[in-house]
């Protein structure tokens, strides 16, 4: 294979993965009518099997970094391939709802390992003048698993009719998991991850055959860069030491969910059912909402380097407040339905624009490089967390007042702006060092007399 086709199918590969990220999360909106009625479920259980995945997400995330330093990125991926698929398979056959619980879970694990070390392998294997647009590819990726999952809702409706179309729905995750099983047997274990187990004649291998120019050249750097990262092995993340950024990490990922924007993907199908919109035509505003977020989450990657983390965050809160504002008088009666699809376009488009593109960056370069992975874990597990409870509670809340939610996300958004106007600093072209001292804190060395701490972001996922 050419070294273009070899970097071209590893990255994709890796890429992948959050397609089957994004569609495993979202497929679940166009089951939700069909499970209610299958399993007898209560708006509180429905909640409960929504966020099933969630809770197997947050496991996954946390517990997937030994693995994957261990056995190398592309060999855990496998093993999240085939969680995947009997994810994907399990669920269609679920044979009552702890089975449908249980699969769920499963791919909630796959999903929330994939999310760490897809982009992982990508940073690790893509030259370093390009990484950062494909690494973004895994954030695209994401977004697109979403818009392709209510694409398949909607063509499986259409062209299937009975009671068991739902099955069809979520086992059609495993076709593409299947793809990436097969890709991940085609791919090269990243030459970072060779360099750390001391298999060095590999890693040039690799460097050369995706095109490195110099490949014991690079070799030797990334040797230096893993000799710098056990240097910083002993700094610790710690409140005293790094206090702001840790308000700005937890901040940021929870108005992330705060927004409510993963309980309106999860339950798109349910809110237009609530406003008197058929199953048929609630699939097709899906995919209206699905596009809506593919071509905005694509603005706002051209943007932020050019605009600025903060302003997007401001403009995003400002105009999520006053869509989701809109959105919830709709659902309290008092404006007309024709105004929901509308107003939810809106607001994915503001978010997408703003807390889509920019939380992953932002998390990325408020936090030093010898704590950078454990601050970007702090953001990760906070927003998986929020993610779980929000959307297990959303039904339940909903039913009693269909309105309510949405205000409640209307009034987080707008206390967002008014905390990101007063206290978060803007990123854009700033060196991490001098972002150390903006945010108060002394720079990180590694002992006492260690290597500051380095001056290149990594976007993390």
């Amino acid at each position: 294979m050419q070294a273009r086709n070899l970097l071209g199918v590893s990255v994709a590969t890796a890429a992948l993965a959050g397609l089957l990220f994004g569609f495993d999360t979202a497929v679940v909106a166009g089951v939700t009518g069909d499970l209610v009625r299958v399993f007898d479920l209560t708006p509180a259980s429905l909640g409960l099997t929504v966020s099933s995945a969630l809770w197997g997400t947050l496991l996954g995330a946390l517990l997937i970094g030994s693995p994957g330093d261990r056995f190398g990125s592309r060999n855990a991926l496998r093993v999240l391939a085939l969680f995947y698929i009997v994810s994907g398979v399990g669920s269609a056959i679920a044979w009552d709802w702890g089975s449908l619980i249980f699969f769920r879970f499963i791919g909630g694990i796959a999903i929330g390992g994939s999310s760490v070390l897809a982009p992982v392998y990508i940073s690790e294997i893509a030259p370093p003048a390009r990484r950062g647009a494909l690494v973004g590819m895994f954030q695209f990726n994401v977004v697109l698993g979403i818009l392709v999952a209510y694409l398949s809702n909607g063509v499986i409706g259409a062209l299937l009719d009975g009671s068991e179309v739902w099955r069809w729905k979520l086992g059609a995750a495993a076709a593409p998991a299947v793809v990436l099983l097969v890709l991940l047997y085609r791919i090269p274990n990243s030459p970072r991850w060779l360099a750390a187990k001391q298999r060095g004649a590999e890693a040039a291998e690799v460097l050369a055959n995706i095109g490195i120019a110099d490949p014991r050249g690079e070799l030797k750097q990334i040797e230096r860069s893993l000799a710098e990262e056990r240097s910083h092995a002993g700094v610790k993340l710690s409140w005293a030491r790094h206090g702001k950024p840790i308000l700005l990490a937890f901040g940021l990922a929870s108005f992330n969910q705060l927004a409510g924007i993963n309980a309106i993907l999860y339950y798109l199908n349910d809110i237009f059912a609530a406003a008197g919109y058929g199953a048929v035509s609630a699939d097709r505003q899906a995919v209206a909402i699905g596009v809506a977020n593919l071509l905005f989450t694509a603005l706002g990657m051209m943007l932020i380097d050019r605009v600025g983390r903060k302003t997007l965050l401001l403009v995003g809160a400002a105009g999520m407040t006053a869509c989701l504002s809109v959105v919830a008088v709709v659902l309290f009666g008092h404006l007309p339905e024709a105004l929901l699809l509308w107003m939810l376009i809106g607001f994915i488009a503001f978010f997408a624009v703003s807390q889509g593109a920019v939380i992953w960056v932002y998390l990325s370069e408020i936090f030093p490089t010898s704590v950078r992975a454990r601050g970007a874990a702090l953001g990760s597990t906070t927003h998986w967390l929020w993610n779980a409870l929000i959307s297990g509670v959303f039904p339940a809340v909903a039913a009693v007042s269909r309105g309510a939610p949405f205000l409640f996300f209307a009034g987080m958004m707008a206390l967002q702006f008014v905390l990101v106007l007063i206290f978060f600093p803007e990123t854009r072209g700033v060196a991490l060092e001098e972002m150390e001292e903006r945010l108060g804190g002394s720079r990180d060395t590694a002992g006492a007399g260690g290597a500051p701490a380095g001056t290149t972001a990594t976007v993390s996922a």
